[in-house]
Parts: C-alpha cells; sequence; structure tokens
C-alpha cells in the first residue's frame, strides 16, 4: 500500500486521476479526482459544484477553443451513489442508474476518448451509500484504435484506510502512455476533506495540473465534506 501523494509527488503528468477509499476509522467514504492540463485550452478550466456533484468550466470563456471532451461533469449524485468519472461518460452511467441498469452495462456503450494518437482512456468509478466502490477504465490495446478494452475492478468491502487509485496515463510521453495494470492501493487517513486536498494538490505537478475535487462521505449518515482546489481562483 502506497500514500497517494507519494505516487504523484514527481509524476509530472499522470493526467486525469480517481481514488477511492475509506478512511482510516473507517466511518467515511473518501473520494479524489483531479485534472492536469498541457495545453492552453485544457488548462482554462475551474471545477465548480452543481447541486448534484460537480462541472468543468472555462476559467476565461474567450480563451476556450474546443469545449468537448474538457467541459462535464466529473461527479454526479443517483439516489445516494456517487458517480466520478474523466468526461461524458457520467451522464452515461447516471442515466443508466435512472433506468435501472448497472455501471458496467452503462460503460459497454462507451470506449476510449477520439483523440489519437493518445486514445486517452475514460476512468470512471462508483461509491455506494454502504461504501462499496467500483473503478473503471477503457482504454486502446496498446494505441490500436481498433480495439476497446473494458477493465473493471470492484471493491464491495473497502478496508479502514485503503483505497484504489487510477489515472488516464502512467506518465507524460508523446504519445501518453494509459495507465496499465490494476489500480494502484493507497492509504487513507483520517484528514478532512481541505486537509487531504491540500496534501494532494502539493503532491501535483505545478506546472500541469488544473483542478481538484474531494469529498467524504459519513456511511452512517450521508453527511458529505468537500473541497474544491482550482489553480485559477
Amino acid at each position: 500500500m502506497e500514500q497517494l501523494t507519494e505516487l504523484l509527488s514527481g509524476n509530472p503528468y499522470p493526467g486525469r486521476g480517481i481514488a477511492l477509499g475509506r478512511s482510516a476509522d473507517g466511518k467515511r467514504a473518501v473520494m479524489v479526482y483531479f485534472i492536469m492540463g498541457r495545453s492552453e485550452n485544457s488548462r482554462n478550466r475551474i471545477f465548480e459544484e452543481t447541486a448534484d456533484g460537480i462541472r468543468t468550466r472555462a476559467f476565461d470563456e474567450s480563451r476556450m477553443t474546443d469545449p468537448s471532451l474538457i467541459i462535464y461533469h466529473p461527479v454526479r449524485v443517483v439516489e445516494g451513489t456517487t458517480i466520478v468519472t474523466n468526461g461524458d461518460q457520467t451522464d452515461t452511467v447516471a442515466d443508466a442508474f435512472r433506468a435501472g441498469q448497472s455501471f458496467v452495462r452503462a460503460l459497454r456503450t462507451r470506449a476510449f476518448e477520439p483523440d489519437g494518437p493518445n486514445w486517452t482512456p475514460r476512468i470512471s468509478g462508483v461509491v455506494r451509500p454502504d461504501g462499496g466502490y467500483t473503478l473503471s477504465i477503457l482504454k486502446s490495446a496498446d494505441g490500436d484504435s481498433a480495439c476497446c478494452q473494458r477493465f473493471f475492478f470492484e471493491y464491495d468491502t473497502p478496508i479502514a484506510g485503503s483505497g484504489h487509485f487510477i489515472s488516464t496515463y502512467e506518465t507524460d510521453g508523446d504519445p501518453l502512455p494509459s495507465f496499465r495494470g490494476e489500480p494502484r492501493r493507497v492509504s487513507f487517513g483520517d484528514e478532512s476533506a481541505e486537509e487531504l486536498a491540500q496534501k494532494v494538490w502539493n503532491a501535483l505537478d505545478e506546472g500541469n495540473k488544473v483542478s481538484l475535487f474531494v469529498r467524504t462521505v459519513e456511511l452512517t449518515t450521508g453527511k458529505t465534506d468537500t473541497a474544491i482546489v482550482n489553480k485559477h481562483a
């Protein structure tokens, strides 16, 4: 088990990342989601809280050149289940849940992003009211756009102080290398959302980090504690 901050520190570009798990005291679900950017268009974004989660928004609308793939709702809550993704598949999953369908079935209708030669993976996670969670990654087969590989990782009974992390990329590159293997197991303490957000924000690459969302949810009451950090204040 690794420290999330140690995984991120020194990595110039993991891209977008999701970490889900449980606090050390076992009483709260923990969620972390961040975005990074290399282009001006990607960096010109902030997280903004909504009634059911958060959305990305252009910080300076006059500088937005292409909203596709970068403007979406990363987080939505449907009947107590939190959905966290790196794209508009958040809405695909939310619509499926409202129709009584499953996370897996929803994502079988989606593939990696159409941004060759990177073919950015779609990473997604859901946290149920009981704290159990699932992570997924949809990615090309070693850069072959003809084949989409879909992986799902279910964690029904999370261990206190433990979680799992997945990102779109391993690190920087040209083309960008997709995340490999299973989600990394990481440790969580008993910090507040704000305290954890500051630790993760400080670990992200200064030049490429854009926005960060952290939320904890009390498993017995459903009470949430949320922190948002934007590079563009």
